[in-house]
């Protein structure tokens, strides 16, 4: 049965399990997420089996897993109202993954320039499933016939692909997949890195200090923020070019306390960045504070979270298995 309502658009987002999301996760992406969901009938699933792409200690994959699924209910998503669940739950993802390989050609997915990237990246294991894994996107999307797919910038291509799957499959049996379009909703803020404000803020980075993650303690917050590069100025402006530091510092304090750049420049003039630094941690965590608690409330609560993951994935699949049973009549296969 479908549970989903017919007057809003199905937005589907996945996000990999890799690991604690940081700062720069929660004011790029996941904070916009309950606008989201309260705007449109939305799909949330935790990527596992994406994760396979590397090699993954199983304990590891599975506690990050869970603990991925938990924050997705701290932030604050309704499982009553919202789909959400775990991509491994739902066997439809790797069937449907396997009829679209065979409806891609070779060119389209040795395009995809991700897998050039993250051949570099993980040279020791360049794997089939690295290879294939857009078309494993494109079985994630087209199952749930979204309407609309959030994308960054490296997952555009991606969105592309699935997009022409789904057009040459139409071409051949009929209206089957609904075409999906890109999500464009309330854009999210590129947080950077604290130690090199020209890169992206990332858990994966290896200093540290680089990044705050969302289960960092308050003085942990505080040390790390306080411990930013700025520049010699002294000068609290926003200059992205000249003080990307200083900006990016202002862009998590513009986030956190809904201020604009001209008001934060007016509240520091006259201040040097140690003022400055001290609110911008401040700022976080008062942002992160109660959301970390709340993660630790539900992480904590074992049968509460299996429970809202078993429910997610009887909704998801019931939604999956339609699409899936036409798919599997349209290319022939005989059902019973």
């Amino acid at each position: 049965m479908d549970t989903m309502t017919e007057q809003k658009q199905r937005v589907l987002s996945f996000v990999q399990s890799s690991g604690t999301p940081t700062l720069g996760n929660y004011l790029g992406a996941f904070r916009n997420w309950r606008g989201m969901a309260a705007e449109n009938d939305c799909i949330f699933g935790v990527a596992d089996l994406h994760a396979l792409t590397v090699r993954n200690t199983p304990a590891d994959l599975r506690r990050r897993s869970v603990e991925l699924y938990a924050w997705l209910l701290a932030l604050g998503l309704d499982p009553e109202k919202n789909v959400i669940f775990m991509q491994s739950h739902v066997p439809a993802h790797a069937q449907l993954a396997w009829v679209l390989n065979c409806y891609t050609a070779f060119g389209e997915a040795s395009r995809m320039t991700q897998f050039k990237d993250k051949s570099k990246q993980h040279a020791d294991n360049v794997n089939v499933g690295l290879f294939t894994y857009p078309i494993l996107m494109a079985a994630d999307i087209l199952l749930y016939q979204a309407d609309k797919v959030p994308v960054g910038d490296d997952q555009k291509q991606h969105l592309e692909l699935a997009r022409d799957i789904a057009v040459r499959f139409n071409g051949l049996y009929g209206d089957v997949f609904k075409v999906p379009e890109p999500y464009i909703g309330k854009k999210g803020s590129r947080i950077t890195s604290l130690t090199d404000p020209e890169k992206k803020m990332s858990k994966s980075d290896p200093n540290e200090r680089s990044f705050v993650l969302l289960t960092d303690d308050n003085d942990r917050i505080a040390k790390k923020i306080k411990s930013a590069v700025t520049d010699s100025e002294a000068l609290v402006r926003y200059d992205p070019a000249n003080k990307p530091g200083v900006a990016n510092l202002m862009t998590i304090y513009s986030c956190c306390t809904g201020k604009d750049f001209d008001a934060i420049e007016q509240e520091f003039a006259g201040h040097g960045y140690g003022d400055f630094k001290a609110a911008v941690a401040e700022a976080a965590i008062a942002e992160i504070e109660p959301l970390r608690a709340e993660y630790q409330r539900i992480v904590s609560d074992k049968a509460t979270l299996e429970q809202c993951a078993k429910n997610g994935a009887e909704k998801a699949a019931a939604l999956a298995f339609k699409t899936l049973r036409k798919v599997m009549k349209k290319v022939g296969f005989w059902q019973v």
